[in-house]
């Protein structure tokens, strides 16, 4: 099938020039006496009680790290604080137009985001709402320390007593925080009231929340999302990538007109001129406004504007006009919001890099001041009024910090008494086929409808027939029939279920797995993605942490180094640092490569299977494919499915057959594929293929029996299969397409030499890719392991072979040799 969008070279050859729209700057010139009609007393009240919320509580996180106490209480936190005093109306001004069906994300520098927020959300939910949310949270766990130590009956004030208590909790480590403790103070957040993750990565949060923003659109979820970003992020690549998927115009011109419409997302840069030291207006970047951005994304110029983040009203306002444009779903929308940061990056910050006279004058409109000068004279407040809030919000963070500190009342994760506490969370490991099951998928069809699926039910689904012979490539089920199979069986039982990648759509991937798809399923849960691969990434990531299941590729595993941040601080981090809130039904796919050369066929499992947090997967047949991808699809952790591209066109040559019907092999069992008695070779990925014909040769030359076992899974990884087979055999050759230095191969060996250690007759051998860059194809046998190396292995390294002539240098002088030059 191919796209109904016709690339007219008359219209693309067209003279002509393009036009911009005028971006507005700071509109919005109100002031308190302005606006008394449009609001209460009570919301101007709660506004400045929110600023100075914020205000406060940095401003003792910034004495605690300074001067080590607060209001003579003492603490030493050595962890980070990365402040924002002097950015509170900005984040006020933002949460008093959002609702908890609203996401925020943020920075490593969000207190006030979640502050704000939450204070915000307080406000708008009955006392029944967060009664239930804080009984409910963690079992009450949080909430029995406020009701015990509660100063006020009130369910609101204990409500606010509970998000400084959480808040403080979390940034000390303690294990009745928000997260347990293991989010700390820049990875906090809480759910219940939308404030989703925010990210000690600069930038980091842009792909994620694009992806919860994807989420609300594909699922059609009330709301919007806000990306709240700094302007120092503006220089990250996956920044850009985020703010380019977002405008996709695919979203307006391909999909249905229910889903029909640009994501429901505001891109919030916090403008306060500086990245940690670098000066970005005028020395780090030259965009001079970051508003001007907008105009290179989208012919909309994403909404962009320019709006006074030290006047709340301005904020307020902003977001009042911003949501409509939202609703009309003409997102996304990018927000440079002006304002400063009076504190340092961090309290040991000297501020070396600004001057005096410049803190100095933004001290002189520290919006704190002006906003409750402005109450006064508009009638709205008394002096005597400002000052009992603030003594009040000093009164309950000195509370808040005594409860915080106590280790009796708030304790940190007892590692002592429970070991594994911290290890039981870095994975789920539950079942969930659907994570909604209150609707239906939407497909385009019935799926015995589907021509490949039809094209399958065909197929023999084995390598051989029932004579033994082999079958013909076109008539054999085959490793990307299981993919396809495995893929088509979600889409048609999880609604919230979707596929994305380059080229998925129309081509059917790179490789064929996806063909068919494109006919069964409607373009908002099966697309294709821009050549952004953090983006990619990045936003399964959010559309998973928002509560969908997604499966992206990266069309070869070379790319990951595209998407690092993502993959190895994003999508492996998240479950374990919420401290079991968060799920990640998140499959990656990516296909290990050959006759591409140095960029396109390396194995680089390793770099996945170092990384705690991910499960890495790697089948090398059509049955292990299906049932593991299976099980990946049906889980809610986040897996690496690594697929080799020497393999795809395979067909079943160790189990009878491929079933029709649903089935899974369980994430972490090897298999054996063949029993022997003499030799165990444990194979990683395609080298089964050529451990086989090394098995083959061994035994009708050698009279070697070779027990070949199929790793399947790299992490988790049952060892029983393998350490009873060396049991018997007492040898054991790891094999596998990576290079052999680092790679997850001499994990496996030495691993084994530990564990085996007594029943060993010669030591583990790796046989693995030479540590070079990948060559040309035709160079390859030079380059990956082939059987006549496994056999060389055996006899230089394990037990001389009677007979046998070397044809490859598997000694271990070779080996020194090597590792002097480092190759």
């Amino acid at each position: 099938m191919t796209k109904s969008l016709v690339i007219d070279p008359k219209k693309m050859r067209k003279p002509g020039k393009i036009t911009f729209k005028d971006i507005p700057m700071n509109v919005y010139q109100k002031s308190v006496k302005d606006e008394v009609k449009n609001f209460t007393k009570e919301q101007f009240k709660n506004i400045y009680r929110d600023m100075w919320v914020v205000r406060e509580f940095e401003t003792m996180l910034n004495m605690i790290k300074t001067t080590g106490q607060y209001e003579g209480i003492e603490y030493n936190h050595p962890g980070p604080a990365h402040l924002g005093i002097g950015q509170e109306a900005a984040y006020v001004g933002q949460a008093f137009e959002l609702g908890i069906e609203d996401f925020t994300f943020g920075s490593h520098r969000s207190h006030g985001e979640i502050l704000a927020k939450g204070m915000s959300s307080i406000e708008k939910l009955s006392d029944k709402e967060l009664e239930d949310i804080m009984e409910n949270f963690f079992d009450g766990e949080t909430y029995a320390v406020v009701k015990e130590h509660t100063q006020y009956k009130n369910i609101k004030d204990m409500a606010r007593e509970f998000l400084l208590y959480g808040m403080i909790a979390e940034t000390w480590g303690r294990q009745t925080g928000f997260n347990r403790g293991l989010g700390g103070s820049m990875h906090a957040f809480f759910i219940p009231f939308g404030i989703f993750p925010n990210n000690a990565i600069v930038g980091g949060s842009a792909p994620i929340s694009t992806g919860a923003a994807l989420f609300k659109r594909v699922n059609q979820k009330p709301g919007m999302v806000v990306c709240n970003i700094g302007d120092g992020s503006i220089g990250c690549g996956p920044v850009y990538e985020s703010m380019n998927f977002a405008s996709m115009d695919q979203f307006n011109k391909l999909w249905d007109d229910e889903h029909k419409g640009g994501l429901p997302i505001i891109y919030n840069v916090w403008n306060n001129s500086y990245g940690m030291g670098g000066q970005t207006c005028g020395e780090t970047m030259g965009y001079e406004e970051v508003a001007r951005l907008g105009a290179g994304v989208n012919p909309l110029e994403m909404n962009a504007e320019r709006i006074d983040g030290m006047n709340p009203l301005a904020v307020i306002d902003a977001y009042r006009r911003k949501r409509k444009v939202i609703e009309d779903r003409k997102g996304p929308v990018l927000l440079d919001v002006v304002t400063y940061r009076i504190s340092g990056h961090s309290p040991s910050d000297s501020s070396s890099y600004r001057t005096k006279e410049e803190i100095a004058m933004w001290e002189e409109i520290d919006s704190i001041k002006v906003f409750g000068q402005q109450m006064v004279e508009a009638g709205v407040a008394t002096e005597e009024e400002l000052k009992e809030i603030e003594l009040g919000i000093r009164k309950d963070m000195v509370w808040a910090v005594k409860l915080g500190k106590d280790e009796t009342i708030s304790p940190r994760i007892d590692l002592e008494k429970d070991p594994n506490a911290i290890a039981d969370m870095m994975f789920t490991n539950l079942e969930i086929p659907s994570m909604d099951t209150t609707r239906k998928p939407d497909v385009l069809m019935p799926k015995e409808e589907d021509p490949r699926v039809q094209k399958l039910a065909k197929k023999v689904r084995s390598a051989y027939d029932e004579n033994g012979k082999p079958v013909s490539k076109n008539k054999t089920y085959q490793i990307r029939d299981a993919i396809f199979e495995a893929t088509i069986d979600k889409f048609y039982q999880d609604p919230t279920f979707i596929a994305y990648g380059e080229d998925n759509r129309d081509w059917g991937g790179a490789f064929g797995a996806y063909g068919g798809l494109t006919e069964a399923i409607p373009y908002h849960r099966f697309f294709n993605s821009p050549i952004s691969e953090a983006a990619i990434v990045g936003t399964s990531v959010g559309y998973a942490m928002a509560g969908g299941r997604v499966m992206s590729e990266l069309m070869y595993l070379d790319f990951i180094g595209r998407a690092g941040d993502e993959v190895f601080n994003q999508m492996s981090k998240w479950q374990a640092m919420s401290g079991d809130v968060l799920k990640m039904p998140f499959v990656l796919r990516a296909s290990v490569g050959s006759k591409y050369g140095a960029q396109h066929s390396q194995d680089w499992s390793a770099l996945c299977t170092h990384i705690p947090g991910l499960k890495v997967v790697f089948p090398a047949t059509p049955y292990d494919t299906k049932g593991l991808l299976n099980a990946a699809l049906n889980g809610t952790d986040p897996v690496i499915f690594l697929e080799s591209q020497r393999t795809y066109d395979y067909g079943e040559m160790f189990q009878k057959e491929v079933p029709a019907e649903y089935y899974e092999v369980k994430i972490g069992e090897p298999d054996v594929k063949r029993e022997g008695k003499d030799l165990t070779i444990l194979s990683v990925g395609a080298t089964l293929y050529r451990v086989t014909k090394a098995a083959d040769i061994l035994q009708e030359k050698y009279g070697v029996s070779a027990e070949i076992i199929d790793a399947r899974s790299l992490v988790p990884f049952n060892y029983e299969k393998v350490l009873e087979s060396v049991k018997k055999t007492g040898k054991i050759i790891i094999t596998g397409d990576a290079c052999e230095r680092g790679s997850h191969l001499k994990d496996f060996a030495q691993t084994i030499s530990e564990l085996a250690f007594d029943y060993l007759d010669a030591p583990p051998i790796v046989v693995g890719a030479k540590n070079w860059i990948t060559p040309a194809h035709e160079l390859e046998e030079y380059f990956f392991p082939q059987p006549e190396w496994i056999v060389d292995a055996v006899h230089e390294r394990i037990m001389p072979l009677p007979g046998h002539t070397c044809t490859s240098n598997q000694t271990e002088l070779q080996q020194l040799e090597n590792a002097k030059k480092g190759v």
